[in-house]
């Protein structure tokens, strides 16, 4: 090892050992703290229904995935094989980690403990970790993630050093070896551990560290403030003048590098970057929202951006980036916007993109989703298999990477506030364990069926010493919001804000959060509209009959999913209109809540078939533009809505008959 990391590490070990200090006020271009901190993985623990899911989850993909996967197997590079030795391995346990440490399940655990421990073991004598053969930076930076969220569910004393040793390698090697393809566009995700080391050894040199990356990165701060993909991309759009294939600009309009850059220019802007890096995610929002926006919270990306049609895709590998990103916005700048924002992805797109055993998964989904086949459709740039259920549908990366989805979801329900305060920042059913108000442990359960159900209940059982903050996130469309404590109302909550109530919180307190939800109905493509009702998306919902396209290792195997139910229905709007056109059924929550037959809640309206509405190219043609005129002699039908993410087939963006 350099004298130079040798130094760097022994000047690090006295921290490492000494618990973290409260970091200072930071001046512009520094080190800034984030509005909220994540509580390490284990403080909180899922129940109800997002406990059930999590165990759907390990049962099925994501728990046996390397018994039969290659990629995944005993020959894997990242366990020392010869095999696959790039993003899938780091990608696998980025999700397998919290999984099984959120469960408590041991079998999980030594799966995830094996892959841990050959990266532990493995770093080379010059400060390089992972396979030899691997040149690129960017599985490395997945690996230091994995690292972070091992070494708080454990305090293995090795990660540190292990970081330490693995920066100082990198700081000398980049000038030699430069960001690179993925690296050069996902830079930023290594601020993560490198924020992560510094709040607990305040070390410069990773600092320095930070700015040699954003020196070599994209900057996505400015690629937004000019943004150029304003209208769908192809191959054709993403090709130099002599036709070949443009790999820059396909990476820049990439749905993934777009998923994860959501973080990007706000965590480099914290780290060392300006106020308007800081302040970048809202342009971004912005411009994503306005060209590429879809119904189920996402923005299209089949693989590359596709406008706003609802018969477009977007990745499951963007899903569960855009997740973890708007998680890293809510913590950093304390906005409940990003909360809005991750409850509906997270509601709505994660699940619609598996089947309801988790075992199978597509590569696309479709908000308007009448038919999953291999067959040709106008995908932007992806193949005929995209929207297939299956092990790995055209690509083998979202098999790999789609597992943070769920487990990080939950670790992030509740955040730790630089009061000594704790932060409901998201709502399921859970249970957390954390210091505040200058005690080690408090307790607080939270009983609740949010999203199929308005209520929130939180029992303290354990409470402090001191006083201290409870802030609940009020959703931007909970405008009837309510509050008690022990029973009495509160004042009222305002929308789209944090409600913060201070007390000397003692076991036995309740706080009751109501959040009513209304029906909404969004315009979209053509003046189509969507219904929402509180964080949930609202589908058609349609008769499915699977058949087996491919035999895979059972029951991993590949499905077309067919509809047995007309589709090409528009809503039909009274002389009221909007949300007195809906009424809603509410059922239990005691089944898997995202499939067909155990959605816990029903939306009833009355709709017309509109006959000229038909496929194209394999999937629903386009929404025909609303107004529709009513079809000669057609008659309203009752047609019934599930949650977007219960429906494997469906129409989400609905023409309107008036």
């Amino acid at each position: 090892m350099p004298n130079r990391s040798i130094c760097w590490l022994l000047a690090l070990l006295p921290a490492l050992a000494a618990p973290a200090q409260p970091l200072a006020p930071a001046a512009a271009g520094a080190y800034r703290p984030g509005a909220f901190q994540a509580l390490p993985l284990g403080a909180i623990r899922p129940a109800g229904w997002l406990q059930r899911q999590l165990r759907v989850q390990a049962d099925g993909l994501s728990g046996h995935l390397e018994e039969f996967w290659p990629d995944l197997g005993p020959n894997s590079a990242w366990l020392g094989g010869s095999g696959e030795g790039w993003e899938r391995g780091p990608y696998y346990l980025d999700g397998l980690l919290p999984l099984a440490y959120l469960l408590d399940d041991a079998a999980l655990k030594s799966r995830a403990q094996k892959w841990v421990d050959w990266t532990l073991q493995s770093q080379r004598p010059d400060g390089g970790i992972g396979p030899a053969k691997n040149q690129d930076w960017w599985p490395n930076m997945l690996v230091l993630k994995c690292l972070m969220q091992y070494q708080e569910a454990t305090g293995d004393a090795r990660v540190l050093p292990f970081m330490a040793r693995y920066f100082a390698y990198q700081g000398q090697q980049l000038a030699a070896r430069p960001l690179q393809v993925w690296a050069h566009y996902r830079w930023a995700e290594e601020l993560l551990p490198i924020r992560w080391a510094y709040e607990k050894t305040h070390d410069p040199q990773l600092l320095a560290l930070a700015a040699q990356l954003a020196g070599q990165g994209f900057d996505w701060q400015q690629f937004y403030a000019h943004f150029p993909f304003t209208a769908p991309t192809s191959w054709a759009t993403m090709s130099k003048p002599d036709g070949s294939h443009d790999e820059d600009l396909a990476l820049k309009a990439h749905g993934v590098n777009n998923a994860m850059a959501l973080k990007m220019p706000v965590l480099w802007g914290m780290t060392g970057g300006t106020a308007a890096d800081r302040q970048g995610i809202y342009q971004q929002l912005k411009v994503l929202d306005q060209y590429h926006g879809l119904p189920n919270g996402m923005f299209s990306g089949d693989e590359h951006f596709s406008g706003h049609s609802p018969s477009q895709g977007i990745e499951l590998c963007a899903v569960v980036e855009a997740q973890f990103s708007y998680e890293e916005l809510l913590a950093l700048l304390g906005d409940p916007v990003f909360g809005d924002r991750l409850e509906k992805i997270t509601f709505n797109a994660l699940p619609a993109t598996f089947d309801p055993t988790m075992w199978a998964h597509q590569y696309d989904q479709q908000p308007n989703q009448v038919l999953a086949s291999k067959a040709k459709r106008p995908w932007s740039t992806n193949g005929d298999e995209s929207n297939v259920f299956g092990l790995e549908p055209n690509f083998g990366c979202c098999t790999a990477n789609m597992h943070q989805g769920w487990p990080k979801f939950a670790s992030h329900l509740w955040l730790a506030s630089p009061d000594s305060g704790l932060v409901a920042a998201a709502y399921a059913p859970s249970r957390v364990t954390a210091p505040a108000g200058g005690s080690p442990g408090v307790v607080i359960r939270e009983d609740t069926d949010y999203p199929f159900r308005e209520t929130v209940r939180f029992t303290v059982e354990k409470g402090a010493a001191r006083p201290f903050a409870l802030r609940l996130r009020i959703p931007a469309w909970a405008t009837a919001a309510s509050v008690a404590v022990n029973g009495r109302a509160a004042p009222a909550p305002r929308a789209g804000t944090f409600y913060v109530l201070k007390r000397a919180w003692k076991a036995g307190d309740v706080v009751a959060l109501r959040l009513p939800m209304a029906v909404r109905l969004p315009v979209g493509y053509h003046q189509s509209v969507s219904v929402e009702r509180g964080p949930l998306v609202y589908a058609l919902k349609l008769g499915e009959a699977w058949s087996k396209l491919r035999e895979r290792p059972s029951p991993a195997d590949d499905y077309e999913v067919h509809a047995t139910t007309p589709w090409n229905y528009g809503l039909l709007m009274g002389p009221q209109g909007g949300a007195a056109a809906f009424t809603v059924h509410e059922k239990p929550t005691t089944g898997v809540v995202f499939s067909p037959e155990g959605a816990p809640v029903e939306l009833r309206v009355r709709g017309l078939r509109l006959p000229a509405w038909q496929l194209a190219d394999n999937s629903a043609g386009p929404v025909p533009p609303s107004p529709v005129a009513r079809p000669a002699g057609s008659q309203p039908e009752w047609l019934t809505l599930v949650p977007y993410g219960a429906a494997k087939l469906r129409i989400t963006a609905f023409p309107v008959v008036r």
